[in-house]
């Protein structure tokens, strides 16, 4: 079996190891676009040995964004903005990812710690939130139900975003259908309440999903990854299972995809999940089983062991990481040196790295 350090190709595109960056908000541009932190955040990964960095969930549309502050990949600006650090990640022999995103009935926020209301206002830069269905998220506003023909210009907004990013130099394009954003509201029978072709049925609430899947890939090189992160399991009575998940990746493969970014809850505010030492690698592990499909595992994976054991089991092809980066995001390194792997430290690092005993 393979292990963390060893490396991973899917389709013509080589990662060097088994330890990604996952996508994480940082809530810090400016009108979609990233700005001179992302430079410095992104950077610190790029240098600190992960295979792959992904950038944060990335709005198709104005309206598709988490906060205002979130980025976004409706203009060229936007899109060219990226070009730099993904230079530079090429550099050090690190590909780059992207997350294209809508996050529905929970986006058009205020940035966190920045407001005492949640939901902006029009004047701070705020937009109607919409949905699947006129259901509020706990604490949000209630947002409008979609039209079919919205619902079609958001698909065809997503195979825009898709061309942008390929454009700016990205290798790998991840769909986010998970965390209660706006694919996956569509999927979850909880807060999709729908009578028409997107509801109802197991066929009809995953419909979304698919277009979008067929949309980006029709944009994509043949050489290209396309991964989608989905959530699991919505942990509710009534909602999203694994069995349904099971259900739908054989599909998602045959449109395209190439790897389930595995991840869980999300959609409902008091879900009853117990957090804990790789508590959603389970996930994977059985989506990777029983579809063949590659996947990468999350959730509380800290320790260099621990990370490697993922991947020596066979539970999933590679692991997605996002505080402990926060926390080192040289992690890698030092994983490496715990575990006995020879990586090659950049240059500029070298002084750091422990002598051999």
């Amino acid at each position: 079996m393979p292990h963390l350090f060893d490396p991973l190709t899917i389709r013509d595109t080589k990662i060097s190891n088994r330890i990604w960056v996952s996508p994480m908000c940082m809530y810090s541009c400016e009108d979609g676009k990233i700005q001179e932190f992302h430079h410095a955040h992104l950077g610190a990964f790029v240098t600190g040995g992960a295979g792959l960095v992904f950038v944060e969930a990335t709005g198709v549309v104005p309206e598709g964004r988490i906060t205002i502050g979130c980025p976004g990949m409706w203009t060229d600006e936007q899109s060219s903005a990226f070009t730099p650090i993904i230079k530079l990640a090429h550099s050090y022999g690190v590909k780059m990812g992207i997350q294209l995103a809508h996050a529905g009935r929970k986006g058009g926020t205020t940035r966190p710690g920045e407001s005492d209301h949640l939901m902006a206002t029009p004047e701070e830069g705020g937009w109607e939130i919409v949905a699947p269905s006129a259901i509020a998220y706990e604490g949000y506003a209630t947002p409008r139900e979609l039209t079919i023909s919205e619902i079609q210009e958001i698909v065809r907004a997503w195979a825009a975003a898709a061309s942008r990013a390929i454009k700016a130099g990205f290798d790998v394009l991840e769909i986010h259908a998970a965390h209660g954003y706006l694919l996956h509201q569509f999927y979850s029978p909880l807060s999709n309440h729908r009578t028409d072709k997107y509801g109802g049925s197991f066929e009809n609430r995953t419909r979304f999903l698919r277009e979008v899947v067929v949309a980006v890939r029709k944009e994509m090189p043949t050489q290209m990854p396309l991964f989608v992160r989905i959530s699991a399991s919505d942990w509710t009575e009534g909602g999203w299972t694994l069995e349904d998940s099971i259900q739908l990746v054989p599909q998602l493969k045959d449109l395209g995809a190439d790897l389930i970014d595995t991840s869980s809850g999300g959609n409902v505010h008091n879900a009853k999940i117990t957090p804990g030492p790789g508590y959603q690698v389970h996930f994977a592990e059985a989506i990777k089983s029983h579809t063949g499909i590659t996947t990468s595992a999350v959730g509380m994976i800290t320790e260099p062991h621990q990370a490697d054991e993922v991947i020596s089991s066979g539970k999933a092809d590679a692991v997605m990481m996002a505080r402990e980066f926060l926390r080192n995001p040289r992690w890698p390194l030092m994983a490496a040196e715990a575990l006995g792997a020879d990586v090659v430290w950049p240059i500029q690092l070298i002084r750091g790295k422990p002598a051999k005993k």
